[in-house]
């Protein structure tokens, strides 16, 4: 179980992203993917509870507590990558695609705004390329300007890709 004091830096280790990430045994089967909730900070926040609509993510005893997902529930939905004010909610769906792929549904706040058989830059935690992905969908949540982008990107960076930079066209 990862601490709070594991967070000092703001910027999870890969270490600590395993910690964060699915049983391997649920997460290699599941269809649709499950969430990942990467909460660096304590704060006071539970969005991704309130918007899941399966009760996945379990209610919190404090509101400082980081969240606990009870992955047997978890559809892969993404309301909680949407609802997230800290970004840090990611779901992963390792039964996308071929051998090599995945898809990662990640949240999007800037502009432009990506589309749908779009190249895109696939970033680590620090900004950093790491891979090229093809966007095969974007959703647009209800009541929320957060996008979620679904981003087919090689299955071997999946805990490592956390953000998306859209290519110019100039």
């Amino acid at each position: 179980m990862l601490k709070f004091d594991d967070f000092a830096s703001g910027v999870l280790t890969q270490e600590m992203a395993k910690a964060a990430a699915p049983p391997t045994e649920l997460w290699d089967n599941k269809r649709g993917g499950l969430v990942i909730i990467e909460c660096p900070k304590p704060i006071p926040c539970d969005p991704c509870h309130t918007s899941c609509p399966t009760g996945a993510v379990l209610p919190f005893e404090d509101i400082n507590d980081l969240p606990k997902v009870d992955y047997a529930k978890c559809t892969g939905c993404a309301m909680c990558v949407a609802k997230c004010p800290g970004l840090a909610c990611f779901v992963v769906d390792l039964t996308y695609g071929g051998e090599d792929e995945a898809l990662i549904k990640l949240p999007y706040e800037m502009i432009p705004c990506p589309e749908e058989g779009m190249e895109v830059e696939c970033l680590n935690r620090v900004g950093e390329p790491v891979a090229t992905g093809m966007i095969v969908k974007v959703q647009e949540p209800q009541r929320d300007k957060t996008l979620v982008v679904h981003v087919v990107v090689p299955k071997s960076f999946v805990l490592d890709i956390r953000a998306i930079r859209v290519k110019s066209h100039g």
